[in-house]
């Protein structure tokens, strides 16, 4: 998971208020590219979620199904005009996260293979 200068911006902007948040990547029905920010003591992280990694000191979460259908993808936070999720930390502020993807390259994919079998012999 990678994130773009505006997307850090903005979680320092909600981190600032809100003290440490994280994200958690949306599968609903409604907008599957809105990942959810929340205060990181009030979300609790469930036994199927994986950690992708973090952006901007915030962990990031995705259910694991989810999970199986993008591992193929890089996953970019971004920010655009808009409304965030009802229950975001972004909502209410003319602008929200938005994730953003590209499908890794055959290498990318072979390094993260190798990675994954280096952790799990």
């Amino acid at each position: 998971m990678t994130a773009t200068p505006a997307a850090l911006d903005f979680i320092e902007v909600l981190t600032a208020e809100h003290g440490p948040v994280l994200f958690h990547q949306s599968g609903g029905c409604c907008d599957g590219s809105s990942p959810m920010c929340y205060p990181r003591a009030e979300f609790l992280v469930g036994d199927r979620d994986v950690k992708l990694g973090e952006v901007g000191g915030a962990p990031v979460f995705i259910g694991a199904d989810q999970f199986q259908l993008w591992r193929h993808t890089q996953l970019i936070l971004d920010v655009v005009p808009g409304r965030g999720g009802m229950f975001s930390l972004d909502n209410g502020r003319e602008q929200r996260f938005l994730t953003r993807g590209r499908v890794f390259g055959p290498d990318e994919l072979a390094a993260l293979e190798h990675d994954a079998l280096s952790r799990n012999p």
